[in-house]
């Protein structure tokens, strides 16, 4: 199975330079990475700088200028447009370092046929479980990522993690080719956040199954490119907006008929995130997204496009 490595960067090759570092000593080696730079020319020139031309054990690295920013699910789709023919497609974030055996878990994982698209435990650096997949609670339009500040240890089984899971975290998750041929590619217009919860519901839905590793651990630097894991109160705009925004798009596109519950509870749920601990900027810009969610608004937010 040749797997396609898909990463999509915004000005941060550091990043992208320890993600191939970790991946150059992964015990699977069928694998090429296509990397799709959005931060423009001047960003993939820092790329093209830094990067070599190939892994150590000899896996090409294919660098893509994206026209503009498309977001990340513009990025991912670039990359797996550029391998069509791939065995299964890695989705992976620039900020992530697999640990050795990862991969082959997951094209173990993948390979026993009962899952279009797989997935293991995302951890922070601080030893903790970002995520073992994610549980999407459709009347409040909330994603619940399950295992969250677990300390790292052993692994739940499979049996305790796959009857919950609505959707994979696009920070790591390997996708087969029943799944596209069944949920399509990412949708565009989400820009940032939400695209990945979409789209596994879409495919699930649709009959596409999910698949959980549990040995497949990958490192998450969290937020490394947008800010998203500051403390709340020094949150930057971009994520807060986009995340409240994306929340109802989700809910329009899966359950539109759930909207009517949706709306207020979201706006109780970002209350109490960020006015109970005092972050009242940021919670104007969360309302700001859940408005913008209400109206529909998609893509580019046009405040960033102006800036």
């Amino acid at each position: 199975m040749t797997v396609a490595i898909c990463i999509v960067g915004f000005r941060n090759a550091g990043d992208i330079a320890s993600c191939l570092s970790a991946l150059g000593r992964s015990s699977y080696t069928a694998y090429e990475v296509v990397i799709c730079e959005n931060g423009g020319p001047a960003a993939y020139a820092d790329l093209v700088r830094v990067l070599p031309p190939m892994l150590p054990q000899g896996q090409s690295i294919e660098l893509i200028l994206a026209p503009g920013n498309p977001g990340f699910a513009g990025g991912v789709n670039i990359c797996m447009n550029a391998r069509p023919n791939a065995s299964a497609w890695w989705i992976l974030n620039p900020d992530a370092q697999p640990d050795a055996d990862a991969l082959t878990a997951l094209v173990e994982r993948l390979a026993e046929g009962d899952a279009d698209a797989v997935a293991g435990t995302l951890y922070l650096p601080g030893q903790k479980v970002q995520a073992h997949g994610g549980h999407w609670r459709r009347w409040l339009g909330r994603p619940v990522s399950m295992g969250r500040n677990d300390p790292l240890g052993e692994a739940p089984p499979r049996s305790a993690i796959e009857p919950r899971l609505s959707y994979l975290l696009g920070a790591s998750m390997l996708v087969g080719p029943r799944f596209v041929q069944i949920a399509g590619l990412m949708r565009e217009d989400y820009f940032l956040y939400g695209e990945e919860i979409e789209w596994c519901l879409r495919g699930v839905a649709r009959g596409a199954r999910l698949g959980f590793a549990p040995a497949a651990r990958v490192l998450h630097s969290q937020g490394s490119t947008t800010g998203s894991a500051d403390d709340i109160r020094d949150r930057p705009r971009l994520p807060i907006y986009l995340d409240e925004r994306n929340k109802l798009n989700i809910v329009r596109d899966v359950d539109p008929w759930r909207l009517p519950v949706a709306i207020p509870a979201t706006f109780l749920l970002l209350t109490l995130r960020f006015a109970r601990r005092g972050a009242w900027k940021q919670w104007r810009w969360a309302v700001s997204g859940w408005w913008a969610g209400i109206l529909g608004r998609r893509g580019v937010p046009g405040w960033l496009r102006a800036g």
